[in-house]
């Protein structure tokens, strides 16, 4: 469904207040229910936004009748514009992790490394199975190959598994098709295919400094880690899962994953070099370079090179793809709700009077982006939660800024939205959990690595938006 018509149809936005005393209170009551919620009370975040969405226009002062209008148009439009991306997102993966893709990629660049490589080939590997695999599931599937290597390659389990994590957060905070960066895309209106090429920029040299080169600083402040064990551990890179018969190729694996990353740099490129909506040449690209396109390419390219590749017939390959869509279900919820409280900040005014304290206190957009979604990440621990809030608020400073403005602010928030994960982030138990670490040990590995990718990230975006 075309987001406009949903807006179209959806009922008249909030008042706004004008004081921006009330709004203040309002904002800070909002947010801190949505934080006390998810952090205190551990209700789904689902809730939890929809709750604080009411108590924010409760407050600010809308109707009664008017409560719920904001944020169900908000909802919907945000479903309607990534809630398509996520599910194909989540197929693409599927197929990539079933057919035994991901071990190929793994298994093809390990082959290839020396034990001095092995930290720069884990993060390669993370940063290729991280453009079309979410975080949680590229870090249940990479798990196992990180304890293979750090067996086979005797080396110490944080110094390749440091560069993995990088790889995959990375690319889950600033690059699209991830759920975060899509909606502040959406909510900035930033164009994605400039999001997607200066993400990259800003994701390569970041990956670098947070990956392998910090794994050497965490490992001596870790201290050495007791290798956890491996059920099946055969020697092979690619444990994670049952493996099909036969693997697909790692060529045509390669291709699938980049397929939809090389068509929205090439509409993005179009658009620069022609800029002509006229020209057939940019309309052809135009089409098949929108995500959702791109995206639907790749997954039925993958249903061939991925799934009959491994020898799946039909019915698997259709019980892969529809296997993919219950877990990211809770995705598509928490991403639609975090644009319904986005849409009720933006109604009730709250984003005017943003703008309004940014240019009194002479902060720019770009860094107050940044220092929202540090604040709200560190107070719900939801990465996707703190882009989506934050690109609410921040979302009027984006209307006069050119296309490449816009973009380097969907980065700065996606930045912000990865500072220091702690107790309060599932993450945090999730990568303890899997290397065997004690809270302090996953605090001076995990955690700082988060909060070297924020610093990193936003210190190369500020020079960037002085050049561009």
């Amino acid at each position: 469904m075309n987001p406009s018509l949903l807006l179209a149809a959806a009922p008249p936005a909030l008042p706004h207040t004008h004081s921006d005393g009330r709004l203040l209170v309002a904002v800070l009551l909002g947010i801190g229910a949505v934080v006390l919620l998810i952090s205190k009370l551990k209700l789904h975040p689902f809730l939890a936004l929809t709750l604080g969405s009411g108590l924010l226009a409760a407050v600010a002062g809308a109707p009664f009748d008017k409560l719920t209008s904001s944020f169900v148009s908000g909802f919907g439009a945000t479903v309607a514009s990534v809630g398509l991306l996520i599910g194909l997102g989540a197929m693409l993966g599927k197929l990539l992790a079933d057919s035994g893709g991901a071990n190929t990629i793994a298994d093809t660049v390990l082959a290839r490394a020396t034990p001095r490589s092995l930290p720069w080939a884990m993060a390669l590997i993370a940063a290729l199975l991280g453009l079309p695999l979410f975080f949680e599931v590229g870090v249940v599937l990479l798990i196992p190959i990180v304890l293979v290597v750090a067996r086979r390659g005797n080396v110490p389990v944080l110094r390749v598994g440091i560069p993995a994590l990088a790889g995959l957060s990375v690319l889950h905070g600033l690059v699209p098709p991830h759920p975060g960066p899509l909606v502040a895309v959406d909510a900035l209106k930033a164009d994605l295919g400039t999001t997607l090429a200066l993400g990259l920029l800003v994701a390569v040299p970041t990956l670098v400094v947070a990956g392998p080169l910090f794994a050497r600083v965490a490992e001596r402040w870790v201290g050495p880690l007791p290798l956890p064990g491996l059920a099946g551990d055969t020697g092979t890179a690619g444990d994670a899962g049952e493996r099909p018969g036969r693997a697909p190729a790692f060529g045509a694996v390669l291709a699938t994953i980049l397929l939809p990353v090389v068509l929205m740099l090439g509409k993005a490129l179009a658009d620069v070099v022609v800029d002509d909506p006229a020209d057939p040449v940019q309309r052809v690209l135009d089409f098949i370079g929108s995500p959702l396109v791109a995206l639907l390419a790749a997954v039925l390219l993958g249903m061939v090179t991925l799934g009959r590749a491994a020898g799946f017939d039909r019915g698997r390959i259709s019980d892969t793809v529809a296997r993919s869509l219950g877990p990211v279900a809770g995705i598509v919820f928490i991403v639609g709700a975090g644009g319904g409280f986005k849409q009720t900040l933006v109604d009730v005014g709250v984003g005017d009077a943003v703008s309004h304290w940014a240019g009194e206190l002479h902060i720019p957009a770009l860094l107050l982006g940044w220092l929202i979604a540090v604040l709200i990440r560190l107070a719900t621990g939801s990465a996707t939660v703190a882009t989506i809030t934050a690109a609410g608020i921040v979302a009027p400073l984006a209307a006069g800024m050119s296309g490449t403005h816009a973009a380097l602010l969907v980065l700065a928030v996606g930045s912000g939205s990865l500072f220091f994960s702690h107790v309060n982030d599932a993450g945090f138990w999730l990568v303890k959990e899997y290397f065997g670490m004690d809270v302090g040990q996953t605090v001076k590995s995990w955690s700082v690595m988060e909060t070297v990718i924020s610093v990193v990230a936003i210190a190369l975006i500020l020079p960037l938006s002085l050049v561009l």
